[in-house]
């Protein structure tokens, strides 16, 4: 119940519906309970004494009470599920805002599908315990007590006799609950697998179809699928032999209850309707308790499903707002890296090592370098994705854990190599980072980034909707239109990771010079690969395995004949050789 109590306050604030729902479930018991009583009462006193007369009067009460029951049942049904439903609605609500605040740290190790599993299948498993299975447990609970009330009321060692058979049931019923809870949970486990397999697929299959590996993947979804087969099956197996068992000593009982009855009716301790009525009396005891069975199997479900929403929402928020983060709206863009050092996981090597430069506002610096070389990771730190392992981030004379989080990125574009467009429109996509932009501010951010004429040859122009991840459109125009989201956002510092690496030379060259008057007066981060891209740059940082291993700008690089000549010669020998031959 631990994981119940963790969660309560998600449920709880709604408990209402819940004790009104329980108040209905006190009215269907006691009516039920009231059945028995009524046939007891009609073999023994209408019947038997041949007072038939008040067989009309029978007929009519029962109507009354099952209509009554009848109501109450739909009210108990109706209550129920509406503590469900709210206590999720806010469960799923904080789910989804604490994925929002976790740090890119957390996703690292996350699969899409998994999570999509626990805020969909995981969150309706834990519901509908809530709508149904606490109110079961309460149902049966009175039943009982109810039940076995009437029972000692008609006869004491006829009850003793059915009492000498509980404790056989329950310890059943405790060993199911031992073995179904961990089947539960390893059935939620591979069910995440399973999600996570579909996801990677559909996300990935134009890499599955031109590299023909779809035997490959179905092979890969065949085995999760397998998996989540036979841990079902496995589940099945404790729930076929469990059950089975509770049944039979069920009907022990009532084989022993009939047999002893019997007897007292004969010896005239016990009348006819009273053996009648305890003989229904002892089902309503025995159907909970075997039934008990299912509810702790919704139990089950319902614990292993909540052990895997706590998992994130206990998620440690490693990056956030601090309690003396200052209150400021804007920023001026003096960037400044001091003996910076980043390890992702402890047993990874250094991504960054003691790395320090300065950045003026209003300037532009170039990082390059080769694949993994931590130009990427100066950007993680700077938009505070990653937390350094030593040293520290200043901008404007402050650290950058001294700014609100929102207010420190609403003052960052981004531009990363891999545009990541929204199943929306165009207009929608440019204004993503500031939706309060206006019509105009769209196009001419569109226009700087050189996106605005092949955006007005589309149907729709900029409420042409977007696929999934801007499907429809090719490299380069997502590409353009992620370039405009960030110009749209009027940043002070803007990043450029890679920005132009899915356009043509000549788009480059359009773009650039577009971004010339972008970059003015904002604090510009260009990462490249062609030096094409950032040889304008104030200053150039030529990074090698996490450090700092040439600076200074294009021309000074080019005099070092270092790493950053050997990069040029490599990419513009083969221009320069055409170069000399034409002049020869």
């Amino acid at each position: 119940m631990n994981t119940f109590r963790k969660l309560k306050t998600y449920y709880w604030p709604y408990k209402q519906y819940f004790l009104l729902s329980l108040f209905f479930v006190l009215i269907i018991t006691a009516i039920t309970v009231i059945y028995p009583i009524v046939l007891q009462l009609t073999i023994d006193e209408i019947v038997v004494k041949e007072q038939y007369e008040y067989i009309p009067y029978i007929v009519c009460g029962f109507l009354l009470i099952m209509v009554i029951k009848g109501i109450s049942t739909f009210f108990h049904q109706y209550l129920g599920d509406m503590f469900g439903i709210k206590s999720v609605y806010n469960l799923r609500n904080k789910l989804y805002m604490k994925l929002q605040r976790l740090p890119f740290v957390y996703y690292d190790n996350a699969k899409t599908g998994d999570l999509m599993s626990r805020l969909t299948a995981d969150v309706e498993g834990f519901r509908f315990f809530l709508s149904f299975g606490f109110s079961e447990l309460v149902r049966f609970a009175l039943l009982i007590i109810g039940a076995l009330s009437v029972m000692f009321f008609y006869s004491i060692p006829l009850a003793l006799v059915t009492l000498a058979v509980l404790p056989f049931l329950g310890v059943v019923v405790f060993q199911f609950d031992k073995r179904v809870h961990p089947a539960f949970r390893n059935i939620r486990k591979s069910f995440g697998k399973l999600n996570t397999n579909v996801q990677e697929n559909i996300s990935g299959i134009q890499t599955v179809k031109a590299l023909s590996r779809e035997g490959f993947e179905i092979s890969k979804f065949n085995s999760s699928n397998a998996n989540y087969k036979d841990h079902y099956l496995t589940t099945s197996s404790v729930w076929a032999k469990f059950f089975p068992l509770m049944e039979f000593i069920g009907n022990i009982c009532v084989v022993a209850l009939l047999g002893y009855g019997s007897i007292l009716v004969i010896n005239g301790e016990l009348k006819p309707g009273e053996l009648v009525a305890f003989f229904s009396l002892v089902w309503y005891l025995m159907v909970p308790i075997m039934n008990l069975g299912f509810v702790i199997n919704l139990f089950s479900q319902a614990k292993a499903s909540g052990e895997r929403l706590l998992e994130i929402l206990e998620a440690d928020e490693k990056i956030k707002d601090q309690e003396d983060v200052m209150s400021i709206e804007t920023i001026d863009g003096n960037v400044s890296f001091n003996s910076v050092s980043l390890r992702y996981k402890e047993d990874d090597s250094l991504a960054l090592s003691n790395v320090s430069f300065k950045v003026a506002k209003g300037k532009t610096i170039g990082l390059i370098g080769a694949t993994g070389s931590g130009k990427t990771s100066v950007i993680q730190l700077l938009t505070r994705f990653y937390t350094p392992s030593s040293g520290n981030i200043v901008v404007d004379d402050h650290e950058i854990s001294h700014y609100p989080l929102k207010i420190l990125r609403s003052n960052i574009g981004m531009v990363l190599q891999e545009s990541f467009l929204f199943s929306s429109t165009i207009k929608a996509n440019i204004s993503y980072g500031r939706p309060e932009a206006s019509m105009e501010e769209i196009i001419d951010a569109a226009e700087k980034a050189q996106a605005h004429q092949f955006i007005m040859e589309l149907p729709d122009g900029y409420d042409t909707m977007l696929g999934e991840r801007g499907m429809g459109l090719s490299g380069g125009q997502k590409q353009r239109i992620a370039i405009a989201r960030a110009i749209c956002m009027n940043p002070r510092i803007l990043i450029l990771d890679d920005a132009t690496s899915a356009v043509d030379m000549k788009t480059e060259f359009t773009i650039q010079q577009a971004l010339k008057e972008v970059m003015t007066g904002r604090t510009t981060f260009i990462i490249a690969h062609r030096i094409s891209s950032l040889k304008h740059a104030d200053e150039i940082l030529v990074f090698d395995h996490g450090e700092i291993v040439e600076r200074g700008t294009h021309e000074e690089l080019l005099l070092k004949q270092g790493y950053y000549r050997r990069i040029y010669d490599i990419q513009y020998k083969d221009q320069q050789a055409v170069v000399n031959s034409t002049v020869g």
